[in-house]
Parts: C-alpha cells; structure tokens; sequence
C-alpha cells in the first residue's frame, strides 16, 4: 500500500515510488532526498506527461537513488572518536593522532610517519583536541590555496581579487564576478588533484560565469583530468568527513 501523497510506476521488475507536487514552475523538475524521488511539475502538465518525463530519466534517476541510499548508509556509520590514535584524512591519506600530554600547547605534522602530534594539556576535552586540529587544518587550507590559486590564474590569464576560507555544507568553492574566490576548508581531506580541480573549477567563472560548454572547455584546458576529479568529488559527500 503507498503512503499518502506517493504515486508508483514499474519499469518491468523495478517498482519506482515518487511524490508529485503542482507548482507554478515551468518544467518538470527532479529532486532525490530522505523520502525519494520528489517531482514537481506545472499544473498544466498531464500525468502522462509526468510519467513519459519520468521514464525518459529513468538511468539518472535510479542511479541518483542508489547514490542516496549508499551516502545514507555511510552516514550511519560511528562518528570519529577524538583521541590518541584516531585517524583523520589528510591530502588524500589517513594520517594518525598523537595526544602529547604537556602544559606547552602545539601541534606538528610529522610527514614520514603521517603523523599529527598535538600538545596538550592532560585535562584537556574531547573539544580543545577537536578545536586544535580544525585550526591546523584551515592554516594548511590557507597555505596550499595561496599556493596553488597562482599556478593555475597564470595558466588561464587571469587575475583574483581575493580568496577566503569557506565552511559551506553544499559547496567545494564558489567564485563572484569580482574574482572573490571562496574555497571550502574540507578540500585538505583529498588529494591535491582534487584540491587543484576545484581551483581550476573556479578560477574558470572569470572566463565565463557558467557552465556551458564553453566553461567546461576552459577548465579542461588547464586540468584535462576534470572528470575523473569531478565524479571523485560528487561521490564523496560531506556528511562521510570527520564531525567539527
């Protein structure tokens, strides 16, 4: 039996359930979230309509699904516990916390053990290690950005205004037609080409403000790997990084 509100087509063995929304849009939009498949349509739109709109979708939609229900799961899994010997991603590999008891506070990456030594004091909580490590983090955001922000402006003939740290849950970076590019902080949890791609990406909206063709030929002409790199990044959600 469906639940109120829900409407259902098969596609042979497969049963798709969806919810359909009236709205004053002018096209038939898809939206994949907690409850499913949502729909919204303008209401001169016929059901028939709807549903050959749907069946045309079909491949997108089943696998936007599948996507959804494997981000779900990994969502379920244990947060990170934030103690000594806990592993944190780090430019594309698992780097290991060491907790130093010690009144003198600091914090050091050790790169040939991949290892990050905070200092301490012994009574010190679960939030001051937390505290500690996301300000190393974003110094390091900081310091790789300003790095390779100029490699690639150069190779577009380019220039930025300014670049700032960003904590957005949806966004890797974003760009204004003023050239303020804002690059999210979580970015040093992949590996530098994924890190480059999203500079590419947006150092690419001084060229063309949008993503047509034309701006997709402009970012693989500095980065001709942008593809592999962008589906990396579409499958890795958020909510799978270490809990701040």
């Amino acid at each position: 039996m469906l639940a109120p509100g829900k409407r259902r087509l098969r596609f042979g063995e497969h049963v798709l359930d969806y919810t359909l929304l009236r709205s004053k849009r002018r096209s038939i939009g898809f939206l994949i979230s907690d409850d499913g498949l949502r729909v919204t349509a303008p209401k001169w739109v016929t059901l028939g309509d709807i549903e050959t709109a749907i069946r045309e979708k079909k491949r997108w939609i089943f696998t936007k699904l599948s996507e959804y229900r494997d981000r779900s799961t990994r969502r379920m899994h244990p947060q990170m516990q934030w103690r000594d010997g806990e592993t944190l991603p780090y430019m594309g590999r698992s780097i290991t916390l060491r907790i130093h008891a010690t009144q003198k506070a600091g914090i050091h990456f050790d790169d040939a053990s991949d290892q990050l030594i905070v200092c301490l004091p012994a009574d010190a909580g679960e939030q001051q290690l937390k505290d500690r490590v996301l300000g190393w983090l974003q110094l390091e955001a900081k310091r790789v950005f300003a790095e390779r922000l100029p490699i690639y402006a150069e190779k577009l003939g380019v220039t930025y205004q300014s670049f700032a740290l960003s904590s957005a849950t949806t966004q890797w970076g974003s760009c204004t037609s003023e050239g303020k590019i804002r690059l999210n902080w979580r970015l040093m949890h992949f590996a530098l080409p994924l890190i480059d791609y999203v500079i590419a990406h947006e150092l690419s909206h001084l060229r063309e403000m949008n993503h047509s063709p034309r701006f997709w030929a402009t970012v693989q002409s500095i980065f001709p790997e942008f593809e592999t790199a962008r589906k990396t990044l579409r499958d890795s959600a958020q909510e799978t990084l270490p809990v701040f």
